[in-house]
């Protein structure tokens, strides 16, 4: 049986992608999201994750479950998970929230539907699709305007961890 698949979100600005692949592999820490947290209780080692960049709102890259769930460490309460994260390449090219929306197929993940949601699960026929649209070309950014500017908006406080916080 195939593992589960997941989308994990991060703001780019904070811990992009590239990151990822540059040290290969992290500890996913700070979420603080009843539902996120037990989406990270449920993964298990070699699940595959999307990486999507929240403020570009697009899929760009997959990672793999290296270590399941355990103690936050930046959390002062036993009851908060993380999880360690690899990298297992970037997409061929980006898929994009507004694709994801455009798809018939995709129109009911988690992403559309409960888009705060930080930690989420993904179809096998979902995740499938995101990938074929990779490789085609087909989830990148339409030509209606210039792409937006990452966010001004930072966190109050020095985070604890290398990862910081989602924001939930």
């Amino acid at each position: 049986m195939a593992g589960a698949r997941w989308l994990m979100k991060s703001e780019p600005e904070v811990y992009p992608f590239a990151k990822l692949v540059a040290e290969k592999h992290t500890v996913w820490d700070g979420v603080r999201n009843h539902q996120a947290r037990n989406n990270l209780a449920a993964m298990a080692v070699g699940d595959l994750v999307l990486f999507y960049h929240s403020h570009d709102a697009e899929v760009v890259g997959i990672a793999r479950v290296r270590k399941t769930a355990f103690p936050d460490p930046t959390a002062d309460d036993p009851r908060w998970l993380a999880v360690e994260l690899e990298a297992v390449e970037p997409l061929a090219s980006p898929v994009t929230l507004e694709a994801i929306k455009a798809d018939p197929q995709l129109r009911a993940m988690k992403l559309v539907t409960q888009s705060r949601l930080s930690v989420q699960p993904v179809e096998p026929a979902q995740y499938e699709k995101i990938l074929r649209l990779a490789k085609s070309g087909g989830g990148a950014r339409s030509e209606k305007g210039p792409r937006a500017a990452a966010s001004s908006r930072t966190r109050a406080g020095a985070p604890r961890s290398r990862r910081p916080a989602a924001r939930e």
